[in-house]
């Protein structure tokens, strides 16, 4: 009994710990097949072990080889680095600037700026990371046009917009129906604000260079590795199918797939995120207008996110569809044909001149979302200072990652710095209902969710109760109240 006490395990789930039944267009294009993978065979013994070869892990590596090249830093992944959300998002790099109100409601309005400032330099970060070790992940700052896309939609921004003038004057812009409509490319969008510091990515290549870089400066990486249970001593032990990695310092940066360890699991709520990709259509795209390099989202709570890539393709995905139970995840959350035809028709509705185009190929992957959509970071066991965890990115993890790395870096380590008395880490984690009140729940606010926004798409009134259902949602992509 005691051993199982001080023991937290992983689910074997059915998007964990395998390759993933469908790559994303992204990874196909950046996975070197030559590239060797190295499972963790044997006993090994490392300073600080990081469970997770994504963005979140990856820049935590790099930060604690930065400032201390002298530390053993070891990756376990159980896929391949980049093979999880960090290779199937939609590559768009935003600020914390549209959480704004709930960093503030969170951390004081002092500590809201500064990690809104951290994500601001974090985009920087990447562009300078992009241009020195990661020329093909396409880093291009065309800004974030946060749109209105139906009627009900509009000024969706409002409260956002105000509280960001106040705190920081200037960083949204206001534009004329007008101005949205051609830079998004379609008239479909009646209106909206533009966030300029904002750019886009192609993911998974960001991914793979992060992780090339952290093997040159020495970071040991194991991938195809599957944690399977974590044993809590002086030092932690991993265990994986055919090894064992002892550890000084843990840190879980495993996202969706942390929802299956019982301390989170109330705590991550799982949903999917489904996208499709077209085949290159750069003319169609200058006779439309879409040549900014723009990302653009809607303002529904089942978010469409869209973007346009290098080659001239429309990359759009839809968030919130399929629900996780706890830490299990369908088969489904890799890919779907039913979900990736209704985010065809979603993009078809906003670009009906582009209707004809083809879809070149669609996918899906986890998102581990929080109450408030803010990632959360702290001792997996209040106790034990020897396992961190930084998980909860709510579909926008690849700016703000840079900044978990930089707290995950300080906790690993234990130093007693801004980062590690960071206003996310010594909040207290909202926790959700426990399954399967959940699972049933999310369901229920799902399908009024659905009902709501395929109303208000038809410029018609939504029912009542569809709109006060729709309301227990937690917080989404922007803080909308």
């Amino acid at each position: 009994m005691g051993i199982f006490a001080r023991t937290d395990r992983f689910s074997r789930l059915p998007c964990s710990g395998r390759s993933p039944v469908h790559r994303s267009f992204w990874l196909d294009e950046a996975l070197d097949l030559r590239a060797e993978i190295t499972p963790l065979r044997g006993a090994e013994r490392t300073d600080v072990a990081i469970v997770g070869g994504g963005y979140v892990g990856l820049w935590t590596a790099l930060t604690i080889k930065e400032q201390d090249p002298h530390v053993d830093v070891t990756i376990v992944e159980a896929d391949v680095c980049g093979g999880g959300a960090s290779g199937r998002n939609g590559g768009v790099v935003m600020t914390w600037w549209p959480k704004v109100s709930s960093l503030v409601a969170l951390c004081g309005a002092d500590e809201a700026m500064r990690l809104i400032r951290a994500s601001e330099s974090a985009i920087n970060r990447i562009e300078l990371f992009c241009s020195e070790h990661a020329p093909k992940a396409e880093f291009r700052r065309g800004g974030w046009l946060w749109t209105a896309t139906t009627g009900a939609q509009l000024g969706a921004w409002d409260d956002v917009v105000t509280r960001a003038q106040t705190l920081g004057p200037g960083t949204f812009r206001s534009l004329s129906p007008e101005e949205v409509a051609r830079r998004a490319g379609s008239p479909q969008h009646l209106g909206g604000v533009l966030e300029p510091s904002n750019a886009t990515v192609q993911p998974a290549e960001l991914a793979r260079a992060l992780r090339t870089r952290a093997l040159e400066l020495g970071v040991r990486i194991f991938e195809g590795s599957q944690v399977m249970a974590i044993r809590r001593g002086t030092p932690v032990t991993l265990e994986t199918a055919d090894g064992t990695l002892r550890a000084d310092s843990v840190v879980i940066a495993t996202n969706a797939w942390a929802a299956s360890l019982r301390p989170l699991r109330n705590k991550l709520f799982v949903i999917s995120s489904d996208m499709i990709v077209t085949e290159p259509i750069p003319d169609r795209l200058a006779d439309i207008g879409w040549t900014g390099g723009e990302a653009v989202t809607d303002s529904q709570t089942l978010v469409c996110y869209y973007r346009t890539t290098a080659d001239g393709r429309v990359a759009f995905g839809k968030g919130g569809w399929s629900i996780g139970m706890g830490g299990w995840m369908p088969k489904a959350m890799d890919r779907d044909a039913s979900r990736a035809a209704m985010v065809a028709r979603d993009f078809q509705r906003y670009y009906p001149q582009l209707r004809t185009t083809k879809i070149a190929t669609d996918w899906a992957g986890p998102i581990d979302r929080t109450y408030n959509s803010l990632p959360i970071f702290g001792r997996l066991h209040d106790a034990d200072d020897t396992i961190h965890y930084g998980v909860g990115w709510s579909g926008n993890g690849v700016g703000p990652s840079v900044v978990g790395g930089r707290i995950l870096a300080s906790l690993a380590l234990r130093r007693q710095d801004e980062w590690s008395r960071s206003g996310l880490v010594t909040a207290r984690a909202r926790s959700f209902p426990p399954e399967p009140i959940r699972f049933v729940g999310a369901h229920v606010v799902r399908e009024a969710i659905v009902r709501k926004e395929r109303s208000e798409a038809l410029e018609l009134r939504p029912h009542k109760l569809h709109v006060a259902v729709s309301r227990l949602a937690p917080s989404g992509l922007e803080d909308k109240e």
